[in-house]
């Protein structure tokens, strides 16, 4: 009993080395990614501004879609909020949020990895797969939907490889996997549910397990499971809305708006072919510009749908997988850098498939005790641990941080000072008025509402990138009755302000290769 206590205790502690190691992965990498880290002056993306805004007025009694209007779902927000709790004029939070999503997708890639090489070389390659997703040009400037996305389609992605490299045909999909699997996209349904796609698919692939075991009810009842587990992430948000009187408002701002007016889907919008055409030179596009993590995924995923005596859906379910996330995300016709991230959850399999040459090629240096007690003395077990463990995840961490800081676009942005930057000059200026109040107009929220911690007071606290006229007719009613202490503005404003205030400050502004200028306009005494 003792020795099997002893075999537990060693168990224990190698899970929270390794458990260590990958949240050590995720703080360097994000450190230099993310503009939420600390080493930058402030994280200025109008999205991620935007979701910490209406986070910010959750947390202060306001209801999304009704009283603050943005158009993602409600966990972004929630977790956006309790980011704000921690800290409430800086992204300090959301930089400890994009951490602890990392473990999960570091997590979730080391046990995908382990379906293909030995745990020990899975542990030790699983930050470069992240390393090369958050160096991309879709991770952006971090904070993402898509980024908060992330760890629940790699889970969702382990769970598909495992059966059916694992258990298909022989045995009959869980329907435990299913209704756990269901959550998880329930989870995503309610973040941002153009990446539902994956989903779709997953379970589409799962009922088709059913189906070729002529398991009919199998397959209805697998179906049944998943839609259950969908749904109960729906239900806090669904008891919150109706309890508020809000369920219209949440069906108008977070479906109707993104399905019938952000997207063409509701237009006429070209023929069949001419998307396809479209979709087709978008994935050339996408492919060029995200080289860093498609040059592992591409010959990943063919890799992976390779193998002898493989039953056809095994093969299948990857290109379905690929396809209904690709298809999902860009059909309605939308496309920012960002929305490509999700892509990446397939780069693993580039380095499953490296892994596996890895081994092969160096198995015998690398995984053969004797050769490094050669290297040590026999009498010199820490040193070889030591060398066979902890140099090599520290190489690997170099080289993670390695190439963040070669291929990310925010790197230059740390050199960046806040005294240069205009929110901070702004700032001064609205601090001056206490509990001031904010309108945002002509841009989505441009950063200022966080550094001077200002809640939201109007539904259309920014202007939406949509094809209604309430935001131009709503905001400009608000600043012909002056409801707002301060406006900001970026290029242009209504002639109509002159009428309640006066011009405040002004400033240039670079962000990418544009260029804005920002006017600050104060209340007249």
């Amino acid at each position: 009993m003792s020795s099997d206590r002893e075999a537990d205790v060693l168990a224990g502690k190698k899970k929270i080395l390794a458990g260590g190691y990958l949240a050590l992965a995720g703080f360097v990498l994000l450190l230099f990614a993310s503009r939420s880290s600390f080493l930058y002056p402030c994280n200025d993306w109008n999205d991620a501004n935007s979701y910490f805004s209406v986070g910010k007025a959750l947390f202060n009694g306001k209801m999304p879609y009704r009283d603050v209007f943005d158009q993602k779902g409600m966990y972004l927000y929630f977790l956006y909020g309790l980011a704000y709790l921690i800290s409430h004029t800086t992204f300090a939070g959301v930089f400890i949020l994009e951490v602890i999503l990392a473990f999960f997708d570091l997590a979730g890639i080391c046990r995908i990895l382990s379906l293909y090489v030995k745990k020990s070389t899975a542990l030790l390659m699983s930050p470069l797969v992240l390393a090369v997703t958050v160096a991309s040009y879709s991770f952006y400037w971090g904070g993402s939907a898509e980024e908060i996305c992330f760890p629940f389609l790699i889970w969702g992605l382990y769970f598909s490889l495992d059966y059916f490299k694992n258990r298909y045909p022989d045995e009959a999909m869980s329907y435990k996997v299913v209704f756990g699997v269901g959550i998880l996209a329930g989870v995503v349904a309610n973040i941002k549910f153009t990446v539902l796609g994956f989903f779709f698919a997953w379970m589409m692939c799962a009922a088709f397990s059913f189906l070729a075991k002529k398991d009919l009810a199998g397959a209805v009842k697998g179906c049944l499971i998943f839609l259950a587990g969908m749904a109960l992430p729906f239900v806090p948000w669904f008891l919150y809305f109706a309890l508020n009187h809000g369920l219209y408002e949440w069906y108008w701002g977070y479906v109707y708006i993104n399905v019938f007016v952000y997207s063409d889907l509701n237009g006429e919008g070209p023929g069949l072919a001419e998307r396809l055409y479209t979709l087709a030179k978008l994935l050339y596009w996408l492919i060029r510009t995200n080289a860093i993590y498609f040059s592992f995924l591409i010959p990943g995923v063919f890799w992976a749908m390779l193998g002898k005596k493989k039953k056809w859906l095994a093969r299948f379910h990857l290109p379905a997988l690929c396809f209904f996330l690709f298809l999902g995300i860009y059909v309605g016709g939308s496309e920012l850098p960002y929305y490509a991230l999700p892509l990446a959850v397939f780069t693993v399999l580039g380095f499953a498939l490296l892994g596996r040459i890895l081994e092969r090629a160096c198995g015998r240096i690398f995984a053969d005790t004797g050769y490094l007690m050669k290297i040590t003395g026999q009498n010199q077990e820490k040193r070889g641990v030591c060398l066979r463990y902890m140099i090599p995840a520290l190489g690997v961490l170099m080289l993670g941080g390695g190439i963040v800081l070669a291929f990310s676009v925010n790197i230059p942005h740390m050199k960046e000072k806040k005294e240069d930057i205009f929110l901070f000059q702004f700032r001064e200026i609205v601090e001056q008025t206490p509990d001031p109040t904010l309108l945002n107009i002509n841009c989505l929220d441009a950063g200022l509402y966080t550094v001077c911690d200002i809640v939201p007071n109007c539904r259309w606290f920014q202007t939406q990138t949509l094809l209604i006229d309430d935001v131009v007719e709503e905001q400009e009613r608000y600043i012909r009755e002056g409801r707002t202490d301060y406006v900001i503005a970026r290029d242009y404003y209504p002639e109509v302000i002159w009428d309640q205030y006066d011009l405040a400050a002004q400033a240039p502004w670079k962000q990418g290769e544009l260029e804005f200028n920002y006017y600050l306009f104060r209340k007249k005494i």
